[in-house]
């Protein structure tokens, strides 16, 4: 979450010229008169600093500011206090002066404008008891607006700390919990009053741009939600399973940005044409960050992120960054309103995911399949896709699945030796018992009650069938069409074909 700080009646021209001629008595208002508050704040910062051996840090350009806060947080002894100070000039909007003209008499005076200037700010990186690590920016310039930048997350585990709820930490979230319910609880307490407790603790120990005297007279920090980021973190029960599941989530909802499934995820109403139309550019974005790919859906000035979290949960968060796409004013107090629509948000798109089929049990079914299996307290090997005489069986068992009565061990050997380009008399049927074995350790074939004879199972025929098909038909054509220099362009636009169709191409 990200706050900014700003006093109201500073953000305007008017407002600036006021403070100067009304509160400080000036005869003019002049960007002059706001150099010696500025020098006498840095000035506080640096001697700060100095009193409690605070280190300052001027970021370089292009230098991630969190990478450095991490650095120091680590060499940190975890207690209370200020880690550094990190310095970095941005551009911010700031007042300056120019000459005018009376119309009538002709005399020049100055006048205070807004601009936009490349100016000092001061990153003010510090760990507090409730909150965890946190920082505090500061412009140095009139009118010394700021921005407070928070995890709820970190606070919420102190909170559990505190309180004696055992957990499992991820980043950013929770992996697991001794007592989710309370954890729940706690998690709900977050609100406007506790950012504000914060902030005014901590305005109160660092240096101030406004004197004593400036805030008796109301000129007080105010706060307004810069950005809200809302998460809901589903831990996964079978973690090499997730990225598969995800992965099928993503290819089966490229259509979720459309204006129709935007309106159901966000609840409210979005015009596409007439004089009004919503002011939104709607689209899906898969964008993929190394190996890991992440779903972005767009509202406004609203995203909802959905990604894999470090290989263990499904992280869905909807980030807001501008509170009037909802009817909502900026100030703290809104905050409330932000979060049930941030959450529901989370909910609602979850509710309007599809999956046609669960990538887990096609996962779970394979790896059954091709791997080793113990029954009896035998040890059975598996049916290893591409193996030649596996492909044989499962062929096979196609084939036999269309005789009534079901089929022995030689009527099956028989088969299998076609498929191997052998003779019968060259598979000894103690051979052919240990694959019949192999076949029902796996599922695929059962007995025929009160018989010697086998025939397959629902499962297993069609396990077969597909397993055999996408052998014969894809695996083995595309390998050599991939041997064929001359082929490979073929190769390249069927692919792209089979990824279209099967939704892959993301």
């Amino acid at each position: 979450m990200q706050p900014t700080l700003y006093q109201p009646r500073l953000q305007f021209v008017e407002g600036a010229v006021s403070f100067f001629r009304k509160h400080r008595g000036e005869i003019f208002a002049s960007s002059a008169l706001m150099g010696p508050i500025s020098k006498g704040f840095v000035a506080g910062i640096y001697r700060y600093a100095e009193d409690n051996g605070v280190p300052v840090v001027a970021f370089a350009k292009g230098q991630r500011k969190d990478d450095v806060a991490h650095e120091h947080l680590a060499r940190s002894e975890g207690t209370e206090g200020v880690l550094f100070i990190g310095r970095a000039q941005e551009k911010t909007k700031a007042f300056h002066t120019e000459k005018r003209h009376n119309p009538v008499t002709g005399v020049a005076y100055p006048w205070i404008v807004q601009t936009a200037k490349m100016v000092n700010q001061f990153y003010i990186y510090a760990f507090d008891d409730d909150f965890g690590p946190f920082f505090l920016k500061f412009s140095s310039y009139f009118p010394y607006n700021a921005k407070l930048c928070i995890n709820g997350n970190e606070w919420a585990k102190r909170q559990a700390t505190k309180a004696g709820v055992g957990f499992d930490a991820l980043d950013n979230g929770f992996a697991a919990c001794d007592d989710p319910e309370r954890l729940q609880r706690i998690c709900d307490k977050l609100g406007p009053a506790q950012v504000d407790r914060l902030l005014r603790k901590w305005l109160a120990r660092l240096p101030h741009p406004f004197t004593l005297a400036d805030r008796r007279a109301g000129y007080l920090y105010d706060i307004s939600v810069l950005q809200a980021e809302f998460s809901l973190t589903q831990v996964l029960d079978r973690p090499a399973s997730g990225r598969a599941f995800f992965e099928t989530v993503i290819a089966e909802n490229l259509d979720i940005g459309r204006p129709d499934r935007v309106s159901v995820i966000f609840d409210r109403k979005v015009r596409t044409r007439g004089h009004n139309p919503t002011p939104s550019r709607y689209r899906t974005r898969v964008i993929t960050q190394g190996v890991t790919p992440s779903l972005h859906v767009e509202y406004k000035h609203t995203t909802i992120k959905q990604y894999h979290k470090e290989n263990k949960a499904l992280r869905t968060e909807t980030t807001i960054n501008d509170t009037r796409d909802f009817g909502t004013g900026k100030r703290l107090c809104n905050l409330p309103a932000l979060r049930k629509v941030g959450f529901s948000a989370n909910r609602r798109l979850l509710y309007a995911q599809t999956i046609s089929h669960d990538p887990i049990i096609g996962d779970t079914v394979f790896n059954e399949l091709d791997q080793p299996v113990v029954t009896g307290g035998r040890r059975v090997a598996g049916l290893r896709f591409g193996d030649p005489r596996a492909q044989a069986l499962l062929a096979a068992v196609v084939i036999c699945h269309l005789l009534p009565g079901g089929f022995n061990n030689r009527q099956l050997r028989e088969h299998v030796a076609q498929l191997l380009g052998t003779s019968p008399d060259s598979i000894k049927p103690g051979r052919m018992t240990y694959d019949l074995r192999r076949l029902r350790a796996h599922g695929l074939i059962e007995r025929v009650p009160c018989t010697h004879s086998y025939r397959p199972t629902p499962l297993g025929w069609r396990t077969a069938w597909f397993y055999v098909h996408a052998y014969n038909r894809f695996v083995r054509t595309g390998t050599a069409h991939v041997a064929d220099p001359a082929s490979t362009a073929a190769l390249g636009r069927a692919l792209d074909d089979l990824a279209a169709t099967s939704g892959i191409a993301a």
